[in-house]
């Protein structure tokens, strides 16, 4: 299998990491959330498509942008901080990170900028956004996900089966996700 997802040869310092965070950050933003759907609402109105509209749209569209923006900024400051990498497949964690958003729900990066798509999509009244959105979220759970936990499951093995099997992919848990104690650790 073809490996995606590489650790950095040697850890970097952490505000290194973090800038690298914060500059993917923003390339993702501007293309995905802004530039795609620009383009989509261009082409809607150039087949001459009517929006959709409702009552305070424009609010709860920036209303969602702020809470999914703010899952996948604190998201990627706990890769950063924790495992030691960055969201870009080249330059992946180091270690499993299962705190934060991650103690609740398995992917909350493709959560924030889904609920981002969408609140893009609402802002703007734009259908070919909203299925933008849904094909993302096709594409992205069923091709880029499996190869993402096939390389999880290789570099972190049952620490990645342990928490796979306990906390749910899309749907967080009410219960954070609680690691085993290792025999290190049990107070016995």
């Amino acid at each position: 299998m073809k490996k995606y997802f590489l650790p950095a040869a040697q850890e970097s310092p952490l505000w290194w990491i973090l800038l690298k965070i914060l500059f993917q950050t923003v390339i993702f933003w501007s293309l995905f959330l802004f530039v795609i759907p620009a383009l989509l609402i261009w082409f809607e109105s150039v087949l001459g498509w009517s929006r959709f509209q409702f009552s305070e749209q424009q609010f709860w569209g920036m209303l969602l942008f702020i809470l999914g923006g703010s899952l996948g900024l604190t998201s990627g400051a706990m890769m950063g901080i924790y495992g030691r990498g960055t969201p870009l497949p080249l330059d992946a964690a180091r270690r499993l990170v299962i705190v934060g958003p991650y103690r609740y729900v398995r992917n909350p990066m493709a959560i924030a900028g889904l609920t981002q798509g969408a609140a893009v999509a609402c802002y703007a009244g734009s259908w070919l956004t909203i299925m933008y959105v849904v094909t993302g979220f096709f594409l992205w759970n069923y091709y880029v996900r499996p190869i993402e936990e096939q390389d999880l499951l290789e570099r972190f093995q049952n620490e990645y089966v342990t928490y796979r099997n306990t906390i749910r992919c899309w749907i967080p848990c009410s219960k954070g996700y609680q690691p085993p104690l290792t025999q290190s650790e049990d107070p016995d």
